[in-house]
């Protein structure tokens, strides 16, 4: 008889039976698989590939430069080291926004080629053709609204979003449509925690918050940012957990001088 335990998968229906019972979601960033292996494990709801990974990952300033072929190449290393975990991966910006032509054939390159579950992507009502057409193919749709950080250029700042009336109404009318459409959760971005409560009230899919107060389904962080492996990125959203930038620096430290000295490798450690 197997005693191999069964996994109970994390998908987008019980994402919904979480928000029914009142249990938050939680949600982190991952981009590789050992990192992945580590989040699953220890028992994260969703992880997001997100286009973060163009600046954690690359060095970037926005998100902006990461392409479609640089998403799938860290989402199937993500996939890889997940058994529970519900897996989402961004569409990158220019992967969607020409058409839902183009936005469909993205969408299914990143299911096909990378094993995820759900796709990510950024707007509302702008991109309201594309959510139908890929929701159509029969792949999952996960909103995102507020500080969208794909149109960084046309808002010239990374500051709160939807502070103004006229905003805020936009906000509340395509969180309803998103849920019309059909996507299972939304997350929306810096945004004022008590309009971020409003439009989790408001519809009856879950919603993530990043910078939205604490009304909303559940919370997602980068993880780097979280774990303090960043350290210059300091907004009044983010609790940082460790300080990996200081801990690995520190160990880095002590394996140079080990080396430098001939402490390391020492007897035991050589064949």
């Amino acid at each position: 008889m197997s005693t191999h335990k069964e996994v109970k998968k994390v998908t987008t229906h019980s994402l919904i039976e979480m928000k029914k019972n009142g249990i938050k979601i939680s949600m982190l960033t991952a981009y590789d698989y050992s990192m992945a292996r580590i989040l699953d494990a220890a028992g994260i709801d969703v992880l997001l590939v997100g286009d973060s990974a163009s600046n954690v990952m690359a060095g970037h300033e926005t998100t902006l430069p990461i392409t479609l072929d640089n998403m799938i190449y860290h989402a199937s290393s993500v996939i890889r080291g997940v058994q529970r975990s519900l897996v989402v991966v961004d569409l990158p910006f220019g992967s969607y926004q020409a058409n839902s032509s183009e936005a469909l054939r993205s969408a299914i390159r990143i299911m096909k080629e990378t094993g995820a579950h759900a796709v990510k992507m950024e707007g509302g009502s702008e991109v309201s053709e594309s959510i139908i057409r890929i929701l159509t193919a029969g792949i999952p749709v996960m909103g995102h609204l507020g500080l969208t950080p794909q149109s960084i250029y046309k808002f010239g700042t990374y500051t709160v979003r939807a502070t103004e009336d006229e905003e805020a109404e936009k906000l509340k009318k395509d969180a309803l449509l998103l849920e019309e459409l059909g996507c299972f959760a939304l997350v929306l971005e810096k945004i004022p925690a008590k309009l971020a409560t409003a439009v989790a009230k408001s519809v009856q899919i879950p919603v993530i918050g990043i910078g939205a107060g604490g009304g909303v389904d559940g919370q997602v962080l980068v993880t780097h940012d979280m774990m303090g492996i960043n350290f210059e990125f300091k907004p009044r959203f983010l609790r940082r957990y460790l300080n990996l930038h200081e801990e690995m620096g520190n160990a880095v430290k002590a394996y140079i001088k080990d080396v430098k000295s001939g402490d390391f490798p020492s007897d035991k450690e050589s064949y």
